[in-house]
């Protein structure tokens, strides 16, 4: 290729990369606890629901400053310290919006991209390569997505996104050298506060005693009329698996429900006494009280 050439394409690659890096300023918000920046937060619909990291927000009303300088006094409406995510409300409406990346699309290997404000710097980027996609699309070990990108103190609550700007998971930590970050699709269900789909029933993980590593759902409670127990699972079953991916780890049912909705069909494994079945369960929906898994 010529020189000329060459040095066009390059050009052309760089303007392309300002262009998405441009489109993940305008969704990523700076988060502060009072007078100090403490992280990042991603825009996740137009009527300000803001997506961060529960380690980011210790304050109930954080202060949140968009891309173009404006700040908002921020009310946290979820949070869940278990999976490190919070929801953050501001008042403010027609704010740009981030497009999560299809899951499908999430390959080892690819172009990322990470924004935030590390150290207090305003809207930093950090090029990388996608490492894996940790559990995405099946039952098993909390889901991670992992990226080989420089992440600092204040990079929490950011976006990792593809080469095209969409947004494949929310910065979360640095493990091994490597960056871990929620999945998006777990992030849009957390933020957009979508019903959790529930089994119906109440449960107590075990250890399976003839399977290395394996853990079982000691089935404690049905709750009538739910989906397991119209199929007929009764209090004492162990559950297994569902969809043929067996559980090994205790947050493996939880997270299975999490890629779920109510009205989905599930194949679950059970095993009842010295038989192993299989019973197909609707999902609905948890009622108040008690809680459902």
């Amino acid at each position: 290729m010529p020189a000329a050439d060459a040095f066009a394409a390059h050009a052309g690659v760089g303007d392309a990369l300002a262009e998405v890096a441009d489109s993940l300023r305008r969704v990523t918000v700076q988060i502060r606890n009072g007078s100090h920046s403490h992280g990042s937060g991603v825009i996740w619909s137009a009527d300000g629901i803001i997506a961060t990291n529960a380690h980011v927000v210790s304050a109930p009303e954080p202060v949140v400053e968009l891309e173009d300088g404006r700040t908002f006094a921020g009310r946290v409406v979820r949070r869940d310290p278990s999976r490190d995510l919070a929801a953050l409300r501001i008042d403010v409406v027609g704010l740009p919006v981030a497009i999560p990346a299809p899951e499908e699309s999430v390959r080892g290997g690819a172009l990322v991209l990470a924004l935030g404000h590390p150290f207090g710097v305003r809207s930093a980027l950090s090029l990388g390569v996608l490492y894996d996609a940790t559990g995405v699309g099946r039952v098993g070990a909390r889901r991670w997505i992992r990226a080989d990108v420089r992440l600092a103190p204040g990079n929490s609550g950011g976006p990792l996104a593809d080469a095209h700007g969409r947004v494949i998971g929310l910065n979360t930590m640095i493990v091994g050298g490597l960056a871990y970050a929620i999945p998006s699709a777990a992030v849009a269900r957390f933020a957009l506060d979508h019903e959790r789909p529930t089994l119906g029933v109440i449960v107590r993980p075990v250890r399976l005693r003839r399977q290395a590593a394996a853990v079982g759902f000691l089935v404690l409670q049905v709750a009538r009329g739910s989906g397991a127990d119209r199929a007929g699972i009764i209090i004492g079953d162990v559950l297994t698996a569902i969809g043929g991916d067996r559980f090994n780890h205790p947050d493996s049912l939880a997270d299975a429900l999490e890629q779920a909705r109510p009205g989905d069909l599930l194949k679950v494994e059970i095993i009842r006494g010295f038989e192993r079945i299989t019973h197909e369960i609707v999902l609905g929906t948890p009622p108040a009280k008690p809680r459902a898994a």
